[in-house]
């Protein structure tokens, strides 16, 4: 049975994760009784350790805002993890524009690892390949990223200063719905309240971001990832492509991904399995074609090129290489 000094520490772990935790919770998590936990928070207390007591019906513990926590002990499980994230995120290009701040991280954390774990550590990393080239990501302002996932949590309206593509800089108020991390960069959606219209937005391009007096209602449909990937299926670009390809949902997602390509899916017919294959519409936006012929081979499932004329064309093509390689001896 766990000491009470260690079901202190564990409560303060607790507390240290977020938020306002009930008594009861806090009496489940420990195993003991609410009055027991009542006596372990005045410990903390006699500690200096700042928990706040928070009345009401969903009242309970927290941490005082702001407050400094005490050095982590970490297992020798958790430290490996800590580090294997940081360096995966660094590969991903999902850190701000600190970037020190993940290799200082990573250096104090390895200065208080057993020299054991430090080796075993080592030898991992020197081991690990990563499929991915190590891009040189545009990335967030910490306190940017902060502010806005403030504004997205408690619907606040937030003012931003913000560089388009083509470098022009405009001050905005934003309605945050949410913020997504997508192939190494990080973006936040929600509405331009000036113009009243849905935008989608990259967190780098962001110079500046203030909370505002005020709330807003997200819509029902407000899912930041779905929206990001449907904006990116229909961007615009100089090719429109229509598809109907044969077979299953999960089989045409495969090679066509929500990011790549919008697919319509037909409501099947009383008693018809959602997984039967049938005729689905594919609708897609491109800068080039070429990539196009190789993934519907892939696919292979029967299909009909809507449009253009000219994908028609380079599935001839790729075909008729492919049977004049395969004729040769």
């Amino acid at each position: 049975m766990p000491r009470p000094t260690a079901r202190v520490l564990t409560l303060l772990e607790l507390l240290q994760s977020g938020g306002t935790r009930t008594v009861a919770e806090l009496a489940d998590r420990l195993g003991v009784e609410g009055r027991t936990v009542r006596r372990y928070v005045d410990q903390l207390i006699d500690l200096d350790v700042p928990v706040e007591s928070v009345r009401g019906r969903y009242g309970g513990y927290r941490l005082a805002p702001g407050y400094r926590l005490p050095p982590l002990m970490l297992s020798d499980d958790e430290a490996l993890a800590v580090l294997l994230g940081l360096v995966a995120g660094r590969r991903a290009g999902l850190t701000t524009t600190e970037r020190t701040a993940s290799e200082t991280a990573s250096a104090k954390i390895r200065r208080v690892l057993p020299k054991r774990i430090a080796r075993r550590l080592d030898t991992l990393l020197e081991a690990l390949a990563f499929t991915d080239p190590l891009d040189d990501f545009d990335t967030p302002d910490a306190e940017v990223l902060l502010t806005i996932a403030d504004a997205v949590r408690h619907r606040r309206p937030v003012s931003i200063r913000y560089t388009d593509r083509d470098g022009r800089r405009s001050e905005r108020t934003l309605h945050a719905y949410g913020i997504v991390a997508h192939a190494g960069r990080w973006y936040v959606t929600g509405k331009d309240a000036r113009i009243g219209a849905d935008r989608i937005l990259r967190l780098d391009r962001i110079a500046d971001a203030r909370t505002l007096p005020g709330s807003f209602e997200a819509p029902v449909d407000s899912d930041p990832a779905h929206r990001l990937l449907s904006a990116f299926a229909t961007a615009e670009y100089r090719h429109e492509v229509t598809l109907r390809i044969h077979g299953t949902v999960e089989q045409i997602r495969a090679r066509l991904p929500a990011s790549v390509a919008n697919l319509e899916e037909y409501a099947p017919v009383a008693g018809e399995d959602r997984a039967t294959e049938r005729w689905l519409r594919v609708e897609l936006r491109a800068e080039r074609l070429d990539w196009l012929p190789p993934v519907l081979a892939s696919l292979d499932r029967p299909f009909v090129i809507e449009r253009p004329d000219e994908l028609r064309d380079l599935v001839i093509a790729l075909a008729d290489r492919l049977a004049s390689h395969a004729r040769q001896a």
